[in-house]
Parts: C-alpha cells; sequence; structure tokens
C-alpha cells in the first residue's frame, strides 16, 4: 500500500496575469446595449451561428470592467456553466458584480427554461458572497438582436 498523506488539499489556481491593459480600456456599462456592444466583440463570429459559447463580465462598484471570461463552449443546443466556477472567478477577482452572456445559435432570443433556472441559481450563489448578477444577456449572430433579463424584469 502507498504512503498517503493527510490533512492534503489540491488547490485550483487562477491567476491574475498582469498586462498593459488598463482597466479603463476594458470600458463601463451603464446598459444592456453596452453589454452587448462589448460581448459582440468577444463571442467567436465563426462559430456563434454554429455552437453556444458562454462568456461572464465582471465589474467593480464603479461598474467598470475589470475582467472576462471565456467561461465555456459548447455544441449545438448548449454549453455547460459550472456556478462554482463562476462565483470563484468572481470572488478571486474581487468582482462586485458579474454579467453573464452566452448566445443561441438558431437566433432564437427566447430565454429556454434551462436559461431561467440557471439565472437564478447563479443569483442565488452570487448573493452568499454579496455579489451582484446585473444581467443575464442573450445573444445571436446577428449582432443587433439580444435578450436582456435585467430588461425584462426577470432578473
Amino acid at each position: 500500500m502507498k504512503n498517503i498523506k493527510t490533512n492534503c488539499v489540491a488547490e485550483l489556481q487562477l491567476k491574475y496575469i498582469p498586462t498593459n491593459i488598463k482597466i479603463s480600456d476594458l470600458g463601463r456599462v451603464k446598459s444592456a446595449k453596452d453589454v452587448l456592444e462589448f460581448v459582440n466583440n468577444l463571442f467567436n463570429q465563426d462559430t456563434i451561428s454554429l455552437t453556444e459559447q458562454f462568456i461572464i463580465i465582471y465589474l467593480n462598484r464603479n461598474m467598470n470592467i475589470i475582467a472576462y471570461n471565456y467561461h465555456s463552449h459548447g455544441g449545438v443546443t448548449g454549453t455547460v456553466a459550472e456556478i462554482r466556477l463562476i462565483v470563484a472567478t468572481a470572488l478571486k477577482c474581487v468582482a462586485s458584480s458579474i454579467i453573464i452572456s452566452h448566445n443561441h445559435p438558431s437566433g432564437n432570443i427566447n430565454p429556454s427554461s434551462a436559461d431561467v433556472k440557471l439565472t437564478n441559481r447563479v443569483k442565488k450563489a452570487l448573493e452568499v458572497f454579496d455579489v451582484n448578477l446585473l444581467d443575464h444577456l442573450i445573444v445571436t449572430p446577428n449582432k443587433d438582436q439580444y435578450f436582456s433579463f435585467a430588461e425584462s424584469g426577470k432578473l
């Protein structure tokens, strides 16, 4: 039998890697349209009509974007959003609030029941740590079409 150490816990490290990009260069969020403009530049336009992508924006108290994360890339009908990783990353970058976004390759902007359930679960998980979920934006291959949970009163 191998010698097994006790009291060992593996550690996942999310690293802050400084860049020459200033926080002020990432922008400030004032509305869902601001979010749409920002995420439209992040979604892979070559595959936005083929596969689902999930992107998260992290903000400070002044609503400045402090980070963003390509959280997951899935298949034609869905992608996995890991709530624990969403919360862990928000805590790691000391975000005051976050905005989640994903695309619907079909072009349908209406949220599915799974989208609504996920939004509520993320919101509840973040509340434990006093981090706000400001919005969940669903975008489509048509850059002008979107659905905002906040604007629709579903958040």
